[in-house]
């Protein structure tokens, strides 16, 4: 059997690693929310209908944008496009609309403040070495959990 080095946010599923690096940044406290009722009655864009349900959305959008910079240097502009969705219109046709804006803006500050990321020269956010280091050391833990239940699975 070979040795597999898992030390990459590209290895591991997304969607565990986001869940278990918006743990890590609410379990760690370096995370600064906004105002407690924007974050209670935002809504993520203007194609959806109700703010979400999930209490910790802030921390899992914090992740979802840390983990989108892993891979490339972005901006608010792609991340709204990226956060968007179909707006339904009842009869008529359904059409494209931009994630909030905001919430983008908010997230960035608050992973700015953080250290996880800073502005880039040339325009847009890019992760900083603490915050590549974070990362990679959650996406570590992720596959090292996965492969033990991979193990107990075939026992």
């Amino acid at each position: 059997m070979e040795v597999v080095d898992r030390g990459s946010v590209k290895d591991v599923d997304q969607q565990q690693f986001t869940a278990a690096f918006a743990e890590f940044l609410k379990k760690t406290g370096k995370l600064e929310l906004p105002s407690t009722t924007w974050v209670d009655i935002v809504k993520l864009g203007i194609h959806k209908q109700m703010a979400p349900v999930d209490p910790d959305w802030y921390y899992t959008r914090c992740a979802s944008i840390a983990r989108f910079l892993y891979l490339r240097r972005t901006g608010v502009g792609a991340f709204t496009r990226i956060y968007g969705g179909l707006k339904r219109k009842g009869v008529r046709p359904s059409h494209f609309q931009h994630g909030s804006r905001s919430v983008v803006r908010k997230c960035l500050q608050s992973l700015e403040k953080a250290k996880l990321i800073e502005k880039h020269a040339s325009g847009g956010r890019v992760l900083t070495q603490v915050g590549r280091r974070n990362m990679d050391t959650i996406a570590k833990q992720v596959a090292d959990k996965l492969a033990r239940q991979q193990q107990q699975q075939q026992q």
